[in-house]
């Protein structure tokens, strides 16, 4: 006797701008696979490792930026500075 299990699967509702969605369906149609399966992969990826399965990434808090931050702030503080005056329009 074979003992077949069947997933119970539920619709979920997402937001994303237009631009975003027909994009990636595109690219997921690229890897041969639709919208859905690429979020079912990226869920369990995610329940997977515990974590979001890939890197957010904000250049802001790159190390160059932050030397450069701390490098203006120090020249700054030492009065290595120029003023400009605002113009407004």
């Amino acid at each position: 006797m074979e003992v077949v299990f069947v997933a119970k699967t539920i619709n979920v509702t997402i937001r994303l701008d237009r631009e975003v969605k027909e994009n990636a369906e595109k690219l997921f149609n690229d890897f041969g696979m639709n919208l859905s399966t690429a979020f079912n992969i990226f869920a369990r990826q995610a329940l997977r490792q515990g974590k979001i399965p890939f890197e957010i990434y904000d250049p802001f808090y790159s190390e160059k930026n932050q030397a450069r931050l701390e490098s203006s702030i120090k020249h700054a503080e030492a009065g290595q500075v120029t003023v400009h005056e605002l113009i407004e329009d």
